[in-house]
């Protein structure tokens, strides 16, 4: 089996902290997404790898890997996310500090293009007090998305 990946995931910043107020230090929670792609003998599936770096005097992010917990925003609307179980498996992205949950959300080479056509990208977490929370990407997604989606040679499926 082998794995695709992006070189660098894909980093998004969480919103919402930042209260005039309130003047105790506080730093963002950052969510990083990459898409994965396994080819076992030619058989290709593709998922995407999330991973939490918890912040300080932000929001406490819920169990990603729990039902509804990940959902992303398009330009055409939202899609909620489903955990699989590869824990077994190891990631082709490096683990970033400070290291919060990891998981893996299938998806399907339609989801990829949307994603990588969309000019709206937005992660949506469940907090633990169950609110939902934004995370923006920190630099424009489609690029990389895009490139993804040409190197796997997917974009004319």
């Amino acid at each position: 089996m082998t794995a695709g990946a992006l070189d660098k995931p894909v980093a998004f910043i969480e919103t919402g902290i930042f209260d005039l107020v309130d003047p105790s230090p506080k730093q963002a929670t950052i969510a990083y997404l990459g898409p994965v792609e396994w080819d076992r003998s030619g058989d290709l599936s593709y998922v995407l790898w999330v991973q939490i770096a918890p912040g300080v005097g932000g929001h406490r992010i819920d169990d990603i890997t729990s039902r509804g917990a990940v959902a992303i925003e398009l330009d055409d609307g939202p899609m909620v996310l489903s955990a699989m179980d590869l824990s077994k498996v190891g990631s082709p992205y490096r683990p970033i500090k400070p290291l919060g949950q990891t998981a893996y959300f299938k998806v399907d080479t339609a989801m990829l293009k949307r994603m990588a056509a969309s000019r709206k990208l937005v992660l949506n977490l469940r907090a633990s007090d169950l609110t939902r929370v934004d995370f923006v990407p920190v630099a424009p997604p489609r690029v990389a998305l895009g490139q993804f989606i040409h190197d796997r040679d997917i974009g004319g499926e």
